[in-house]
C-alpha cells in the first residue's frame, strides 16, 4: 500500500464548494444533480480529491454512531507545490479573490523556500509553497527522492 488515490473532504455545503473550488480554476465532474451534487471529483494532476458533505461523510464511516469534528486545527493539510515565488503569489491572491481566508501571507520559510496558507470554505488548510531545488515529473508532481 504505497499510493493514495482519492482525498475526500467533507463539505458544509457542496455548492458553494464547487464554485469556489472551480473559481480557483479546478476541473471538476459531478456526480448527481447540479443542484444538489451527491459527489464532487476533481480532475486534476496527481492524487485525486472529491468533495462529500460532511454528515454523510461521516456516516459512511459509521453510520449508527458517525464520528464529529473538533473545533480547531483537523491536522491535516494540503498542499499546491509552485513553479515559482510569483505563481505562490498568485495563487494565494487568487484564493483571497474567490473567498478564502489568507491564514499566512507568503514569507520565506526556514527550509529555503517560500509559501503561504489559506483556508477554504470549509476550513481545510492549503499551503501553497516553492522549492528553488523543486523538480516535477511530466504529471506536474513533485519528484521526491
Amino acid at each position: 500500500m504505497n499510493r493514495v488515490n482519492l482525498i475526500t473532504l467533507g463539505t458544509k455545503d457542496n455548492i458553494k464548494a464547487l464554485n469556489f473550488f472551480q473559481e480557483l480554476g479546478f476541473d471538476t465532474a459531478i456526480r448527481g444533480p447540479e443542484t444538489n451534487p451527491a459527489i464532487i471529483f476533481f480532475r486534476n494532476e496527481g492524487s485525486r480529491i472529491a468533495l462529500y458533505p460532511l454528515e454523510e461523510l461521516a456516516k459512511d464511516i459509521n453510520s449508527e454512531n458517525p464520528p464529529t469534528t473538533p473545533e480547531g486545527f483537523p491536522g491535516i493539510t494540503l498542499a499546491y507545490n509552485a513553479k515559482s515565488k510569483e505563481e505562490v503569489d498568485n495563487v494565494l491572491q487568487k484564493a483571497r479573490l474567490v473567498g478564502a481566508k489568507i491564514v499566512k501571507e507568503p514569507i520565506a520559510t526556514d527550509w529555503g523556500g517560500y509559501g503561504g496558507y489559506f483556508t477554504d470554505l470549509d476550513g481545510y488548510y492549503w499551503e501553497v509553497a516553492y522549492g528553488e531545488d523543486w523538480e516535477f515529473d511530466e504529471a506536474n508532481m513533485l519528484v521526491i527522492d
